[in-house]
């Protein structure tokens, strides 16, 4: 079972910064996409970001300009750098892999959507 792992979130003042990671660790083919999701209280899910295994990307509108996702496909880690933060990106924010496992030659070879836990981002004066 594959676990993704985030860290950067926080508390910011409006139109500061913050640097979201997620590590995927466990047994892993391939990894496409990488992507973020929020979720804001009261709120569905929605996405922010996606980032295939060839670097094509994919914004939501509201994060266009200001948040810039990366992936470092060697480390299966990917990044979100979010700028010019406003209160409405107050949200928990979710890794998300769709994780390639096993031989992609045999049965064994299976697909799957994975979650990160989830981590704060606050913005706030």
């Amino acid at each position: 079972q594959v676990q993704l792992v985030e860290s950067g979130g926080g508390l910011v003042q409006p139109g500061g910064s913050l640097r979201l990671s997620c590590a995927a660790s466990g047994s892993i083919f391939s990894i496409n996409p990488m992507g973020w999701y929020r979720q804001a209280p009261g709120k569905e899910r929605e996405l922010v970001a996606t980032i295939t295994i060839g670097d094509r990307t994919n914004y939501a509108d509201s994060v266009k300009g200001r948040f810039a996702i990366s992936r470092d496909n060697a480390k299966n880690k990917v990044y979100l750098q979010m700028n010019a933060l406003k209160p409405e990106d107050t949200a928990v924010y979710y890794c998300y892999a769709r994780i390639s496992t096993g031989n992609p030659l045999s049965v064994t070879f299976v697909t799957y959507d994975s979650w990160g836990q989830g981590t704060q981002v606050t913005i706030s004066s």
